[in-house]
């Protein structure tokens, strides 16, 4: 446990405010990112204004945006992990075979983080790359993740409820969704019916290394028009499990 005095108050505020930038709010003002983080304004102004002055941050006189240079953070932590060097050439593989996009993610909180993908087209309206995160809740991938918790440890991280709502299609009432993730967890993978965006389904297994442990998800991501959701199985399930297998023999 690290003492509350060996800390650094104003780097965790700085982080927290760069959190808060995301696919959805790529673009925000002092009182938004005040309101996101749970910062008062003057502390985010002082954290926005030196992420710019660093060159971390874009700032219009009223805006902010995060410039690339952030990504180095990001490219940092992915360049130290294995997984992702373990499993791209396998996804180039498998996506390859299929024809459809593949990717991996892991689990972080209450969120999907992806460390590698392979994409053959377009499947979202937003471009998916290692460091995206999407909610787990709604996602085949966060599925398979949440699903290999423990249940209490899963229900915590749903919390009351209701979830937020991606689509008409969205689980939102959180004991739909851990009676969702009984099936997942009996039958040993998810299938998401256009949860997460409209005209897009998927498929996911969990990634297990060789001790057995679940250590991220792998999926498929297709447009609706090309199969069905009940066709997903069928079709995709064997390259899945033969990929994850191929895997945990990998994977220490």
């Amino acid at each position: 446990m690290i003492a509350e005095r060996d800390m650094m108050g104003g780097l965790a505020k700085g982080l927290a405010v760069i959190e808060t930038f995301t696919a959805a709010s790529p673009r925000q003002s002092i009182a938004e990112v005040a309101a996101a983080s749970g910062l008062d304004r003057a502390t985010a102004r002082r954290c926005l204004l030196t992420l710019a002055h660093h060159g971390y941050a874009d700032w219009d006189g009223k805006f902010f945006t995060l410039t690339p240079r952030v990504l180095r953070l990001g490219t940092a932590c992915l360049a130290t992990m294995p997984l992702p060097q373990i499993v791209q050439p396998l996804l180039d593989r498998l996506s390859e075979e299929i024809g459809e996009s593949s990717s991996v993610s892991i689990l972080d909180g209450a969120e999907i983080v992806y460390v590698a993908r392979a994409a053959q087209q377009k499947v979202m309206s937003i471009a998916l790359m290692p460091g995206s995160r999407l909610p787990a809740h709604c996602t085949s991938m966060g599925r398979v993740l949440l699903a290999a918790l423990p249940e209490a440890e899963a229900r915590a991280l749903l919390g009351p409820g209701p979830l937020p709502a991606r689509t008409k299609q969205t689980l939102t009432d959180p004991e739909a969704v851990l009676a969702e993730l009984a099936r997942v967890r009996a039958q040993g993978h998810a299938v998401n019916d256009q949860e997460i965006e409209i005209g897009l389904r998927s498929i996911a297994v969990p990634v297990l290394n060789a001790r057995g442990q679940v250590v991220a998800a792998l999926n498929v991501g297709l447009s609706a028009a090309r199969a069905e959701a009940a066709e997903l199985p069928a079709r995709f399930l064997p390259q899945l499990l033969r990929a994850q297998a191929e895997l945990r023999a990998m994977l220490r």
